[in-house]
């Protein structure tokens, strides 16, 4: 038997469960980044998301020469931006967001700040323990560095 005070005390799953979240800002890396996201955004869409956008930065690196050309790297961009659109056909509107600097973390949540999103939501990348550890932390740093709120999707049937 619980007590009175157990009773009427909520879970967290209950405060979460309906979020007032209209307008997503969503950071998509790269096509395998951008089809895990989707499939677990899928899941999360009947909570009321009326507009999603799809955050890439395009990382520059100060001193050094950058992997590909700035076009090979926009037409990336754009194959991602046709992805996730292609995905969401049916769903909330898509809005595009392109953004260039040398962290990506700061540029999703400048985005968020001027876009003026309700969250930001994004599919945590899998990686080992010991890959987390010898590694920054981005899903980290980028929950205690926003100042909105950050939702992360999770596929429930992978874990």
């Amino acid at each position: 038997m619980c007590s009175g005070r157990e009773r009427f005390r909520p879970s967290l799953v209950q405060i979460m469960s309906t979020p007032d979240f209209t307008h997503l800002l969503v950071p998509v890396a790269n096509m395998d980044d951008a089809e895990r996201t989707c499939d677990a955004l899928d899941e999360y869409l009947d909570s009321g998301v009326q507009t999603i956008t799809i955050v890439h930065v395009i990382e520059q690196t100060e001193g050094y020469m950058d992997t590909a050309s700035p076009e090979a790297l926009e037409q990336e961009a754009e194959k991602i931006f046709g992805y996730v659109e292609n995905y969401f056909e049916d769903g909330p509107e898509i809005q595009r967001e392109l953004r260039y600097g040398t962290d990506a973390i700061e540029e999703i949540v400048a985005a968020a700040d001027d876009l003026g999103v309700s969250a930001i939501g994004f599919s945590p990348r899998p990686k080992g323990r010991l890959q987390q550890l010898l590694t920054d932390n981005t899903s980290y740093r980028l929950i205690t560095e926003s100042p909105q709120p950050v939702v992360a999707f999770a596929k429930g049937d992978d874990d």
